[in-house]
């Protein structure tokens, strides 16, 4: 399943199992009953250190743990969540959803970093992940066994510089790829060393041999509109959020969707929920059960769902450091920087991105 996947209390329970329960504080385990969602995020405590939380739809934090560093995005199969470093981070944690064994911590090989995403193979056997071979200049996906301690197996070409967010069809044939098109070295932190050359991409690979099956590049244009997040809807149409990296005045298409087989297909947003994005998508998110695809962008703090069927916008919502965004029950759960979850005000700083469990 992709990230848009929904599961209720009764089946995580069911997944988590007793000893999950039993490992909670009394508050947190009723917590844990009564809520209808669970969601995982990222965060920094007050005192400065990371963290990861699962929490319910109210925003209450049902079950953490600490990091070794800030995460970014994440991952989770039916028994594990996988937290990612921040990129050029060189961690991935992952933590057992049923709290029957030691978390893992995956290191990145000594020429590699990761980007910050990643995801399951839909049986859970496989762990793909977004890494820049630095040296090289050139993407990658790092193939792990989760059934051998997360040990690296293999890696495909991303076939583009700077893969960033990924993902996989529903039915495990084909790995979708967002290049992001920005050349960068850990020597020189985050800074972006080809502004004026970006080649940003969208990629299918075939998810056993890693054969490239589509490449669709930006147009002239469009080469410094940078291909960041994606999601799948119910009829398995790839939705791509992007980041403008050109002058601050222009307002390109942000949103757009494709399907395997078809071209690409941009949203035409109103200007001014294109100015309120500020050229700058952080994160997307499909609720399939309501047809709804939803986008954030912390720049200037908004919210905005659209109609996955005619791309209209039908809601938007001022969030003051909009960060992460997933499918809720009804709608979207949304998360920000200065610690909001949804109507709750926590005291962390939530990052980049939440996800419901699937």
């Amino acid at each position: 399943m992709m990230k848009g996947a929904l599961m209720d209390r009764r089946h995580f329970l069911k997944a988590a199992g007793m000893a999950y329960l039993a490992g909670l504080a009394d508050a947190r385990a009723e917590t844990l009953v009564r809520t209808d969602a669970v969601f995982a995020s990222g965060y920094r405590a007050a005192d400065g250190s990371f963290g990861a939380a699962l929490l319910s739809e109210e925003g209450v934090v049902v079950s953490e743990i600490t990091l070794p560093g800030r995460a970014h995005g994440l991952a989770s199969s039916i028994d594990k969540v996988v937290a990612f470093a921040r990129r050029p981070g060189t961690f991935a944690f992952v933590f057992d959803r049923q709290n029957r064994a030691k978390p893992v911590v995956i290191n990145s090989p000594p020429d590699r970093h990761f980007y910050g995403h990643g995801h399951f193979s839909p049986d859970g056997r496989i762990l793909y992940a977004s890494e820049n071979d630095f040296d090289a200049n050139r993407g990658v996906i790092g193939l792990y066994d989760a059934t051998d301690g997360f040990r690296r197996m293999a890696e495909f070409s991303s076939y583009g510089i700077g893969p960033h967010d990924m993902g996989v069809t529903d039915d495990g044939r084909l790995l979708i790829i967002a290049n992001g098109g920005i050349e960068t070295h850990p020597d020189f932190g985050r800074t972006k060393l080809n502004l004026d050359h970006m080649q940003p991409s969208l990629v299918l690979l075939d998810a056993k041999t890693g054969a490239l099956v589509e490449k669709h590049e930006m147009p002239a244009e469009l080469r410094q509109l940078s291909t960041r997040h994606i999601d799948v809807d119910a009829k398995g149409r790839i939705w791509f959020a992007c980041q403008y990296q050109g002058p601050r005045n222009d307002l390109p298409p942000l949103v757009g969707h494709f399907a395997p087989g078809d071209g690409l297909h941009w949203l035409n947003l109103p200007d001014e929920i294109t100015d309120g994005l500020a050229n700058y998508v952080g994160a997307i998110a499909v609720n399939r059960r309501d047809g709804l695809v939803g986008i954030s962008s912390p720049i200037r703090g908004l919210s905005v769902s659209l109609d996955a069927e005619t791309g209209k916008v039908v809601a938007q919502m001022p969030l003051k450091d909009a960060a992460g965004i997933a499918p809720a029950l009804h709608g979207f759960a949304t998360s920000s920087y200065d610690g909001q979850f949804v109507k709750q005000h926590t005291n962390v700083n939530w990052d980049q991105h939440i996800i419901r469990l699937s």
